[in-house]
This record gives C-alpha cells, sequence and structure tokens, in this order.
C-alpha cells in the first residue's frame, strides 16, 4: 500500500502542477485577447484618421497639414506594427501554455493509470492469497477428516 500511497502523493504533485499550467493558459489567452482587441482598436483608429484627413485635403491641403499628417500616420503605422508583434508573441505563448497544460494532462493520466494498474496487482495478489489460505485450510480440513475418520484414538 506504500507504493500506492506514493502514487497518490505524485498524483497530487501532478495535478497541482496541472492546475497551476491551466492558470498560465487562461492568463496567456486573456493577454491574447487584449492585444488582439487593442491592435484591432488602433487599426480602426487609423482607418478612421486617414479617411477623416483624405476628406479635409480633398477641401484644404496646405503643406504644413500634409507634413503633421504623414508623420503622425508613421508613427501610428509603427505603433499598429509593434502591437502586430505583441499580437503574434501573446499567441506564441498561449501556444507555449497550452503544450505545457498538454504535458501536464499526460503526466496525471499516466499516474492515475498507473495508480489504477498498481491497485489491480494489489487486488489480484490479495485475491489470490486469499484463495491459497482457503485451499490450505479445506486441505487441513480434509486430512484431519481422513486421517482420523477410519482410525480411532489417532488424532
Amino acid at each position: 500500500m506504500t507504493n500506492i500511497h506514493t502514487l497518490a502523493v505524485l498524483l497530487g504533485r501532478n495535478e497541482s502542477q496541472r492546475d497551476t499550467a491551466i492558470a498560465e493558459h487562461l492568463r496567456a489567452v486573456a493577454h491574447r485577447q487584449a492585444a488582439s482587441a487593442q491592435s484591432e482598436q488602433l487599426r480602426t483608429y487609423r482607418r478612421e484618421y486617414e479617411q477623416r484627413w483624405n476628406a479635409q485635403f480633398a477641401v484644404e491641403g496646405r503643406i504644413e497639414l500634409v507634413h503633421c499628417y504623414h508623420g503622425f500616420m508613421a508613427r501610428l503605422t509603427q505603433a499598429v506594427d509593434h502591437q502586430l508583434r505583441v499580437e503574434a508573441h501573446a499567441e506564441s505563448q498561449v501556444e507555449r501554455a497550452l503544450g505545457l497544460l498538454s504535458e501536464a494532462e499526460l503526466r496525471c493520466a499516466s499516474v492515475r493509470k498507473l495508480i489504477e494498474r498498481r491497485g489491480l496487482e494489489q487486488r489480484l495478489a490479495d485475491e489470490r492469497r486469499d484463495q491459497k489460505q482457503s485451499d490450505e485450510f479445506a486441505a487441513r480440513v480434509a486430512w484431519n477428516r481422513h486421517g482420523t475418520g477410519g482410525q480411532p484414538g489417532l488424532s
């Protein structure tokens, strides 16, 4: 039984690691969603800004405004590109966390299966031992009956 107890302790530790992996995966997913939402907001803002200023330039296009517009658009494009890289990194973190979670789940399942197998082996060994004891007892009873049944005075 000590072996099964040790495996149960190991299972508990593995389940704790799995729970930590689940939490990490959930954090990574939340971070990815936030990065994706921010990326979408930046792209939407850039489209709206372009549309607004394109309409303004159709009416009036002073060169100073055009230079300001192009400078701001360049910085806005850099921000969008940076956010896309943040989003890609967040996606890779989700994949990494999912891989760690899968490994933790596999370890838990392996230990559970081993506990199951050891429990079955123990039950079979107990049944064999009980059967052997029962057979030995029956043989002794039969031997005692046979040995004393035909010859009085011998016990």
